[in-house]
């Protein structure tokens, strides 16, 4: 390849949650223009398969590819993930945090403690800790780019997923002051939000008629999404095409949220959730 096709020649990246959908795609493009890329995720098979699968695009590219098992919420870990990353060049340019999650549906009344906080520390703590880490190398050295995974649902209600929504509503403000706190620095922090996308995480979701039909009335572009749709989101983030850009949130969702998050309340019932709701109705509380 070309200099001028490597954008990101001699750049390095860390992405946690590396090995799953997104993270495959983000990797990928980092890759193919010219990073030295570190996936990072708690599945150790999963991550050689994809070190392996991108290793020729890396030698086409002059990018590299490795990985690390790491828990996104060890903090000694994550700062260990970062000074790998720092390896090739002693610089940590890009950063992306994918690791997050729901731990279930529940009415808002009967969602437990243990739920609110397992969510929050999924969703928020785990972006915390690489923006930590990854945000104290790049103000050193005078600059970089980190990016999180929002989620639609950060910015719209849906309902029975009251601590996703404001995990991801919380994460989305936490990077808008980390945008205007590391700016002088020259850091860059923004967020990703995607619609329905096909990934490991989600197959229970997106292989179900009845799901993909309620959010695909209320999209414009009627399909799925796919992982490579939110990692050129991403790539264009950490990459320096967006060099002016910080604090913002960009919506990838086939245009749902447009009109309406869809209504799923039937499905829920059907699955377990429908005394759950009754109690609700009742203003009772497990």
């Amino acid at each position: 390849m070309s200099e001028g096709s490597r954008p990101l020649a001699g750049m390095t990246a860390v992405v946690t949650g590396g090995a799953g959908g997104i993270g495959r795609a983000t990797s990928e493009l980092l890759v193919r223009d010219g990073a030295h890329v570190v996936i990072a995720g708690r599945t150790e098979s999963k991550l050689t398969d994809h070190a392996t699968r991108l290793a020729p695009l890396a030698g086409d590219s002059g990018g590299s590819i490795r990985y690390m098992v790491c828990d996104a919420l060890n903090d000694d870990q994550v700062k260990a993930l970062v000074e790998m990353t720092a390896e090739p060049t002693g610089r940590v340019d890009m950063a992306c945090g994918i690791v997050g999650g729901a731990t279930g549906a529940a009415p808002i009344l009967q969602f437990t403690v243990d739920q609110l906080e397992s969510t929050m520390r999924q969703n928020i703590t785990s972006f915390f800790l690489l923006l930590r880490h990854a945000g104290s190398a790049m103000v050193r050295q005078g600059g970089g780019s980190i990016v999180a995974i929002s989620s639609m649902q950060g910015s719209q209600s849906a309902p029975f997923f009251g601590a996703y929504c404001a995990a991801k509503a919380g994460l989305e403000m936490f990077c808008k002051v980390a945008a205007d706190e590391l700016g002088e620095f020259n850091v860059r922090v923004n967020c990703v939000r995607p619609g329905l996308t096909d990934t490991d995480a989600t197959q229970g979701m997106v292989h179900n008629d009845e799901v993909t039909d309620a959010y695909l009335v209320q999209q414009p572009i009627g399909r799925v999404g796919q992982g490579y749709d939110i990692g050129a989101a991403v790539r264009y983030f950490l990459g320096p095409e967006s060099s002016w850009t910080t604090g913002q949130a960009l919506t990838v969702d086939g245009g749902c949220s447009l009109r309406r998050f869809p209504d799923l309340t039937s499905m829920w019932r059907q699955r377990g959730l429908g005394d759950a709701i009754a109690k609700q109705t009742q203003g009772l509380v497990d």
